[in-house]
């Protein structure tokens, strides 16, 4: 079994490290950062507290170079999604790819250049110390379905998830898996936005009884209109929320790293996505609308 892991970021590099530890799998990956793809190269992918390195991960920054493969993972920021497609797509002529990305859109944009596509959404989250290194800040479970308008076989959604399982990353298999993406969105357009505003991490997101009420106002109107699309969540973002913080309160979600780094958000696919399905159903979300300008406005301030 061969499968590439496109974008070797945090989550794309915890994706390859864990099935690179599987005998029976060749892992490839694919990145633009020259520096990155020389650590994997030189030295293997390093999961970082545990000794262990994922030796027979292969790197490379031109699609071209990596041979066809049977599954693909797609790990890149959301607005890299169609660059990352484009110098990939020839490595999946025959394969089933898989967004574990954040957001929605993102299998949208897949599904443009390969023929079958994975709904996948995790909440595993790290960080990339440096190159060849990623550090697991909280494990979590992932979850993986057919993407309707183009889906992999229920047998590709069946491999993937054993084989993420295998690697030691929990993962369930459904043949519906908007609830679970749709639970992960409402989490992240609830927490990153306000995080990235106020420099707060995740645990001290409920420290101010005002911050912790515009958090729980963006859960409540995202379930409104996943209500309204039909989607029945598969967990309570509130609960969710509440247990990262507990257990994860050190974690800066990624799009208040960005915003430090004075990096384009992912605004886009989270509360943006939001507001544009809740004007299909007719759901009023003033407060996805105000972040998604607070954001924007932001990005904008650094030219």
């Amino acid at each position: 079994m061969r499968i590439c892991v496109v974008g070797c970021g945090a989550i794309g590099s915890l994706f390859a490290a864990h099935l690179g530890s599987l005998t029976d799998v060749e892992v490839w990956a694919f990145d633009v950062s020259a520096a990155q793809v020389r650590a994997i190269n030189e030295g293997g992918l390093r999961l970082a507290g545990t000794g262990a390195v994922a030796s027979k991960v292969q790197a490379r920054r031109d699609g071209a170079e990596i041979p066809p493969c049977q599954l693909g993972i797609v790990a890149v920021k959301s607005q890299h999604t169609a660059a990352a497609m484009a110098a990939t797509s020839a490595v999946f002529t025959d394969g089933a790819v898989c967004s574990v990305q954040n957001g929605i859109g993102n299998e949208e944009v897949i599904a443009r250049y390969v023929s079958r596509v994975i709904r996948g959404t995790t909440i595993v989250a790290g960080h990339v110390p440096e190159p060849g290194v990623v550090h697991l800040d909280a494990p979590g479970d992932t979850w993986v379905g057919p993407f309707e308008p183009k889906p992999a076989r229920m047998d590709e959604v069946d491999q993937l998830a054993s084989l993420l399982n295998r690697g030691g990353l929990p993962t369930v298999a459904l043949a519906d898996s908007r609830g679970a993406q749709w639970t992960k969105l409402i989490f992240n357009s609830a927490t990153s936005p306000v995080a990235a505003l106020t420099g707060l991490a995740m645990g001290q997101l409920g420290g101010r009884a005002e911050v912790y009420e515009l958090v729980s106002g963006l859960v409540t109107e995202g379930r409104a209109v996943a209500d309204a699309l039909g989607i029945i969540l598969d967990g309570d973002p509130m609960e969710l929320i509440d247990d990262a913080a507990r257990h994860a309160g050190g974690h800066q979600p990624s799009m208040l790293q960005d915003v430090l780094a004075h990096r384009a958000t992912e605004i886009g696919v989270l509360n943006e996505g939001i507001v544009r399905h809740a004007r299909d159903v007719s759901v009023p979300v003033p407060l996805h609308q105000v972040v998604t300008a607070l954001i924007h406005g932001l990005e904008s301030s650094w030219g």
